[in-house]
């Protein structure tokens, strides 16, 4: 990593409600010798507009985050839901406005941006990351992550190589958890029946911890568990992989 600076992209989402997870991602990409730099000119991926149809007003947001991105040679985000946005919405919206300097900047800067995950295990090539975290924990893929960013393993190769854990299977881990963005407010009772049978499969597993790489999927499910009282925390992937807890031995 001599030389390069790693751009955060902290997600809007993680920025106004969750900053404890780009924090963490700082701390991590810092251990590991990366040079990380916040461009103060992000904002929202378009993910939100172009979701819901509003193709035309993501366009300029595709604007500001080639522009904000443009000249480093990484951009790294705790959100896989971020992530695969700006891989399979940006080149479409760049097409649709018309303007091939736009096509030609996307093109450019969308291979440069990253999953947390992805970055770890293929550009810097590790999976033990020196984090300790003497708990049970069990992982949920989320969907955008698994099927639309493709990290695949990633996330798990990562937790597996943290000290002191012990990782417990969901069951039907692929599953949605029934938040999808305005799905979980156009559709809301088949979004709680859908995050109710999560938070049953996380409650299966004993675990302390439910952990993902999407903050937005945890807040879904995590309100559930919490609804029932269920004593198991939520904790995005970055906060985890940041934790160097005592190892008592």
């Amino acid at each position: 990593m001599t030389g390069k600076t790693v751009a955060l992209f902290a997600a809007c989402y993680n920025d106004t409600v969750w900053p404890g997870t780009p924090i963490s991602t700082v701390k991590v990409l810092e251990r590991l010798g990366c040079r990380v730099v916040f461009p103060r000119k992000q904002t929202c991926c378009g993910q939100i507009f172009t979701n819901t149809g509003y193709a035309a007003e993501a366009i300029p947001l595709v604007r500001g985050f080639v522009e904000t991105f443009a000249s480093f040679d990484y951009v790294v985000a705790p959100s896989g839901s971020c992530v695969g946005a700006v891989r399979e919405q940006h080149h479409q919206l760049a097409e649709r406005s018309g303007d091939s300097g736009l096509i030609r900047e996307v093109e450019a800067v969308v291979p440069r941006v990253y999953d947390i995950s992805e970055f770890l295990v293929d550009v810097l090539g590790v999976t033990d990351v020196g984090a300790y975290f003497p708990h049970r924990v069990t992982y949920h893929p989320t969907c955008h992550s698994l099927r639309v960013a493709h990290v695949g393993d990633k996330p798990l190769q990562l937790l597996r190589g943290v000290r002191g854990i012990t990782i417990v299977d969901l069951p039907n881990a692929t599953e949605c958890c029934g938040f999808g963005g305005t799905f979980s407010v156009k559709n809301p009772d088949m979004s709680i029946s859908m995050a109710s049978d999560k938070a049953r499969h996380v409650r299966e597993t004993g675990a302390e911890v439910l952990v993902a790489g999407d903050n937005m999927c945890l807040m879904n499910i995590g309100g559930v568990l919490k609804r029932q009282r269920a004593g198991v925390r939520i904790m995005h992937l970055a906060e985890i992989l940041a934790s160097t807890e005592e190892d008592p031995a």
